[in-house]
């Protein structure tokens, strides 16, 4: 980027005589306000104010030059010991930086920042401290066929502001060009001088001990630290978990301080989880035609403020306290061993394309913070909403990783997951694994260290990267959902894929040094049909969205098990419920790291709607109703004790590849693959149709060992999987595999609360139930004897 002066000589060279900016022909940049009409009451201006008429400064306390470091709002003393807030923006191309500070009745006192060191304008305010809300206008040209979209007209949120107060409205004065102009193919050239102060949230100075005592370290002992082979993710969204909690207080529920209370930790506990994924809890906006239709962006994917908790979650005030509850809550997660991972949009902001409101990015340098398109007067969107940041530039990446150091050192998370994370490692020519933000997160010495998980896929071309990112990232896995759910829907063509789903993708994962918790194992996520909704409906019902139903993926995968939707037939739903115990058991039971979806233990549903980002309802909330219905606890009980097992045995999350290859002296595999005629599958089995298999997975000489370096070891389990509509006989395995084996889940009993504990003889046949899931241990001699003693 070039500086202030040299940006004001080459505005100044390519005006036209009549003060339009030109397009490099000469021509006139866009049609002037007089040749196109305007609306009365506010008549557009050509060119965005210069320097020298920027409005003079009104009484109050003088800016002395500060610092360019840190870049936001931070307070600290003075020249003088005194008490105020230095405050610093990058803003490369602009002309002028005007601080504007507000007090408690919204008053707006405009400073300048006069001090620009290496396009960063900073100043120390005496007397600013921690609780003022503050935000920017950025003077510069308008110029939008050159990508130049400065209007000081408009306040501007400071990227790296550390609390929001306030919501977004989103009116017609908070759009820097003029949102209902007559010619809409020209309205986004047309800048609206209206100011938008009164309508936009505002930054708050937020203080390093602000409403939470000293400064909280986090050191490292504080964190659970759950190695990723035994991690368990439950995705939850703050507001939706304890709306409807009848433990928590209502004034607390829906809010971080909700999140803490111990009635919603408990279930937490109860279930087994070691980490929570929270759907976006930074500063986000809602959409504009989500405001005209009376509803609101429910799951944040709109964010604009990437170091301030979402306001619209804290139970105690906007001023600042949102982030000492942010991090009470991260303690007492912790507290109960539980991790916390933040899904993170880093790809786009809620400022959408040219026709979008101007909030932060796009006032402070659209052209620094946004990949343009060749035609610059647009936006090159990889994400489907309108934008992508420009990660190539250096200071955008700075504020990406300055965000997420923050979150880490002193919001104390444990991780993040990268909402449609290939945009980001997008370099100038397609998605390269070398790119500037994954080079940067490999060396960071804080980033390395949490946990990593792409969504490796973008809307752009070349944007699935499933199985491509580096080692230290671990990925949303859509092949291993894809393969289970067209398994239990009868849809599979063949075990190829199934196989390797089961056992951690080592065809997607295994070069490179991965291991098999590189795959974050799903069925469901918040986007797309519940658990329940999965075998309840086959088509989607998005209509209370109020796009006729256009929304969400066509491409569901389910399975209504002979009707659609809510049935009374009883015969439906317990196959309804069986399904769900099959899609549990075979999801925990797999190699690599499980995610659950918060409630789909409980059975909850969107009633068909598998897009419920605009559902901020009963629809989107947890009905924590369902647990008083003995069918849906036992569910419930079930996914926990599957959560037991899984810790307790360590072959069920195991950290490396299984080899199959025979072991002396009796030549046992450490995964072997049976069909129903008690044989292992031969390479004719994989490509042949079936809805029946076994997997022996052997818990001798595991490859790993204990803290001391003794080998682990562990039981061996044989796991049978059935889809067909009628039962099969199994010949179970016999020597060498088993002596005989013990029954630990059946899938086709209602009643889950403890294994059955049926002895099974070896080599025998046995009748496995349609749709369903066997788990045994196989047994030795000795355990055997043991047993029938």
């Amino acid at each position: 980027m070039s500086s202030a002066a040299e940006q004001e000589t080459r505005a100044a060279q390519r005006e036209t005589r009549d003060g339009t900016p030109a397009r490099p022909d000469g021509t006139p940049a866009r049609p002037s306000a007089t040749a196109v009409g305007h609306p009365a009451g506010h008549r557009p201006t050509a060119v965005a104010p210069r320097r020298d008429r920027s409005p003079a400064p009104a009484a109050g306390p003088a800016v002395l030059p500060g610092s360019p470091e840190p870049l936001g709002a931070r307070p600290c003393r003075g020249p003088d010991g005194a008490w105020g807030t230095n405050f610093a923006l990058w803003a490369g191309g602009a002309e002028a930086v005007e601080l504007c500070l507000f007090d408690d009745d919204g008053h707006e006192l405009r400073r300048p920042l006069t001090e620009l060191t290496h396009e960063v304008w900073h100043g120390f305010v005496p007397g600013v401290l921690p609780g003022r809300r503050y935000g920017y206008r950025v003077h510069g040209r308008w110029d939008p066929w050159t990508g130049a979209r400065w209007n000081p007209a408009k306040l501007l949120l400071d990227p790296y502001a550390r609390a929001v107060d306030g919501d977004f409205a989103l009116p017609a004065e908070v759009y820097g060009h003029v949102r209902d102009w007559p010619q809409q193919h020209v309205a986004d050239t047309v800048r609206d001088d209206r100011d938008s102060a009164p309508y936009v949230p505002k930054g708050v100075v937020v203080g390093d001990d602000t409403a939470d005592g000293a400064p909280d370290e986090w050191t490292e002992d504080r964190r659970p630290k759950t190695p990723w082979a035994e991690s368990v993710i439950y995705e939850l969204h703050v507001r939706g978990f304890t709306m409807r909690h009848p433990g928590v207080p209502p004034e607390l529920r829906g809010t971080y301080a909700g999140l803490a209370h111990p009635a919603a930790i408990e279930h937490l506990t109860r279930l087994g989880v070691t980490a929570v994924e929270l759907l976006p809890v930074h500063q986000f906006a809602h959409e504009d035609h989500l405001l005209r239709r009376g509803l609101r962006n429910y799951w944040g994917y709109n964010s604009i403020g990437y170091f301030a908790p979402h306001a619209g979650y804290a139970a105690g005030g906007t001023r600042g306290q949102q982030v000492g509850e942010f991090r009470r809550m991260v303690r007492a997660l912790h507290a109960a061993g539980i991790e916390v991972i933040l899904d993170v949009v880093y790809n786009h902001t809620a400022e959408a394309n040219e026709l979008g409101p101007t909030l932060s990015l796009r006032g402070v340098d659209n052209r620094g913070y946004y990949r343009l398109q060749q035609d610059p007067r647009r936006y090159a969107d990889f994400t489907g909403c309108g934008n992508t940041l420009n990660v190539l530039q250096p200071h955008v990446l700075r504020l990406i990783t300055d965000s997420l150091r923050y979150w880490v050192t002193e919001m104390g998370v444990d991780g993040f997951r990268f909402d449609l994370a290939s945009a980001l490692a997008r370099a100038a020519h397609g998605v390269d694994m070398l790119s500037p933000f994954l080079a940067v997160v490999a060396q960071d010495p804080v980033l390395r260290r949490v946990k990593l998980i792409a969504e490796p896929w973008d809307v752009g071309s070349g944007g699935y990267q499933v199985g491509a990112f580096p080692p230290l990232w671990v990925e949303w896995n859509d092949r291993y959902r894809d393969a289970v759910r067209d398994f239990w829907r009868g849809a599979l063509p063949d075990a190829r894929d199934l196989g390797y789903r089961l056992t951690g993708s080592s065809d997607l994962y295994e070069r490179g040094g991965r291991r098999p918790y590189a795959s974050v194992n799903f069925i469901t996520a918040h986007d797309g049909f519940t658990l329940r909704d999965l075998v309840s409906y086959e088509r989607k019902h998005n209509e209370a969205n109020g796009e006729g139903n256009r929304d969400g993926s066509p491409d569901n995968r389910a399975w209504n098990c002979g009707a659609e939707g809510e049935t009374d037939d009883p015969g439906i739903r317990a196959l309804r419920r069986r399904q769900l115990r099959n899609l549990l058991a075979t999801l925990l039971l797999s190699t690599g790291v499980p995610m659950l979806v918060a409630g789909d233990e409980l059975g909850r549903t969107q009633g068909g709607n598998n897009n419920a980002y605009c559902q901020d309802n009963e629809t989107g909330w947890l009905d924590w109703s369902l647990l008083e219905d003995p069918g849906w606890r036992a569910l419930t009980e079930l996914t926990a004790r599957l959560i037991r097992l899984r810790r307790a045995h360590p072959v069920l999350r195991r950290p490396a590849f299984f080899s199959g290859l025979a072991r002396p002296p009796e030549g046992l595999r450490d995964l072997a693959w049976f069909t129903p005629h008690g044989t292992e599958m031969t390479e004719s089995d994989w490509y042949a149709p079936t809805t029946a298999l076994g997997a022996y997975l052997s818990g001798r000489e595991l490859p790993q060992r204990d803290p001391h370096g003794a080998p682990v070891t562990d039981d061996s389990f044989l796991a049978l999987l059935h889809a067909g509509p009628r039962p099969v006989t199994f010949t179970l395995p016999g020597r060498p595999w088993a002596r005989g084996y013990e029954l630990l889940l059946d899938t086709a009993r209602e009643e889950q609360g403890a294994p059955p504990g049926t002895l099974l003889a070896a080599g025998a046949p046995i009748e496995l139930p349609e749709r369903s899931v066997l788990l045994l241990r196989a047994l030795t001699s000795v355990d055997l004897r043991q047993k029938t003693e």
